[in-house]
């Protein structure tokens, strides 16, 4: 992976077909904001184009993703193609959207050959774009001139930046997961409702017999004390009182 300790808003970007990175560069290692493309590439669809911004603590991670209705019939391949930057979320988005207008142009002009096949390029297949990557992100991240370009190409190519959807990276992340969890959670569900309604009625069936049992002891130490009080009254224990006996 290329990189560089220049300081500058945005902090790592990339070229990618699919899930494949054909290009990339970092500004700041440490920021460990690489490992987020790895995460975000699987979860776009080519179908339709996106632009789309998730946000993640500190960063917003931005991204242009093309369809084949963007193409040519003859560079349908250029259709999966992702320009991604991550930064920071004080940059604002103007910036950042007009930086990925600006790669996205000047990579198709060295790589979009009608004949170049994306999908058969290998991982860092275009690496000879990095410097290109480094150039702009210094220079859009930090120049004035670099920041008048980005809104140039924003208001040119993006009508509303504010129409952009912006979503939360951990719901979206954990979307598909949540989604299996909650059919391993019904299924699960539904065993404890069968097994809970056994339970219940064993539980009901012990609290009959725990019922019977305590009304027929409380017979039994009722008719003993009637007993023992007509006993006493008939003078226990021959009872003479009552039969006349003497």
């Amino acid at each position: 992976m290329a990189s560089s300790s220049t300081s500058t808003p945005l902090l790592y970007s990339c070229i990618a077909y699919r899930t494949t990175i054909l290009t990339e560069h970092t500004t700041s290692a440490a920021s460990q904001t690489s490992s987020l493309a790895s995460l975000i590439l699987p979860k776009i669809d080519h179908r339709t184009p996106q632009k789309l911004t998730y946000t993640h603590n500190q960063n917003f991670i931005h991204y242009i993703a093309d369809a084949p209705s963007d193409h040519d019939p003859d560079s349908s391949s250029a259709g999966g193609l992702t320009y991604l930057v991550v930064a920071r979320s004080s940059f604002g988005r103007r910036i950042p959207f007009g930086y990925l207008v600006e790669i996205k142009k000047r990579f198709l002009a060295q790589h979009g050959d009608p004949t170049t096949d994306f999908a058969a390029l290998p991982p860092y297949g275009a690496a000879d774009f990095n410097a290109t990557l480094k150039e702009l992100m210094v220079s859009f991240g930090t120049t004035q001139g670099g920041k008048q370009d980005a809104i140039s190409n924003v208001q040119a190519d993006i009508d509303n930046v504010k129409g952009i959807m912006t979503e939360n990276i951990e719901r979206v992340l954990e979307r598909g997961e949540r989604i299996d969890l909650l059919v391993d959670k019904t299924d699960r569900l539904g065993v404890g409702a069968h097994d809970f309604r056994m339970r219940s009625r064993g539980l009901k069936r012990q609290m009959w017999w725990k019922n019977v049992k305590l009304m027929v002891l409380l017979g039994v130490v009722v008719v003993f004390l009637v007993y023992l009080f007509v006993g006493f009254g008939c003078g226990l224990p021959a009872w003479s009182r009552c039969t006349g006996k003497k």
